[in-house]
């Protein structure tokens, strides 16, 4: 399994003409992993050696807007491509709220994606919303017309548990974090799996 990471920005608050607000990309597989899509991502993109077609994952640290303001645009553009293989299926994870910030935009935009992309939910604990913000109303998610396909996971913290399993397979797997910010916030760790050597060790003995 080979990777890459490609950052797209790393501003704060707000784009530069030369530096985008926070966005990077994971490459594996033939798969592109987007961390955050802060206003100008796909500018970004256009500018990088990336397809935007190969994203099949997007995952939101938090709420603010220079880390998901660029989304909606991406998704509709998205919408756009045109290739003979069937839509690849996009995931996106990210704070409670976030599903219902999809389906809005795309909703009121008038921009239904003609592929299946489901918003997946992380409940955060009370311990991330001091003022009580991320937890009642938001909690619940909402599901659209606008967003095709399954609706997506809704993922709590369980007891004992430091970290919520989003992905695993024969090769990795992908967790997310609680992070402590004004809003309730997460961080994402990817975690390779050992894989055994390919050292033949009777052949090494055998020729001392």
């Amino acid at each position: 399994m080979s990777m890459d990471i490609t950052f797209l920005g790393t501003g704060a608050a707000y784009p530069s003409p030369s530096r985008g607000a926070s966005a990077l990309v994971l490459r594996r597989d033939g798969e592109c992993w987007l961390f955050d899509c802060g206003e100008g991502t796909q500018t970004q993109l256009m500018r990088s050696p990336l397809r935007a077609g190969r994203i099949t994952k997007i995952f939101i640290t938090h709420l603010h807007g220079d880390h998901l303001f660029g989304l909606p645009g991406l998704l509709s553009t998205l919408a756009l491509r045109s290739a003979p293989e069937p839509p690849r299926p996009v995931d996106i994870y990210g704070p409670a709220g976030l599903r219902e910030f999809v389906r809005s935009s795309l909703e009121l935009s008038h921009t239904p994606p003609p592929f299946p992309c489901a918003v997946h939910e992380l409940l955060p604990t009370p311990e991330q919303c001091p003022d009580g913000a991320g937890l009642g109303s938001l909690s619940a998610g909402s599901e659209g017309a606008a967003v095709p396909g399954p609706a997506g996971r809704t993922l709590s913290l369980r007891p004992g548990q430091t970290s919520y399993l989003l992905e695993e397979d024969e090769q990795l797997e992908l967790r997310a974090f609680r992070l402590f910010h004004r809003v309730p916030s997460f961080g994402f760790v990817l975690r390779e799996k050992p894989r055994p050597g390919r050292l033949d060790v009777q052949r090494l003995r055998d020729l001392g």
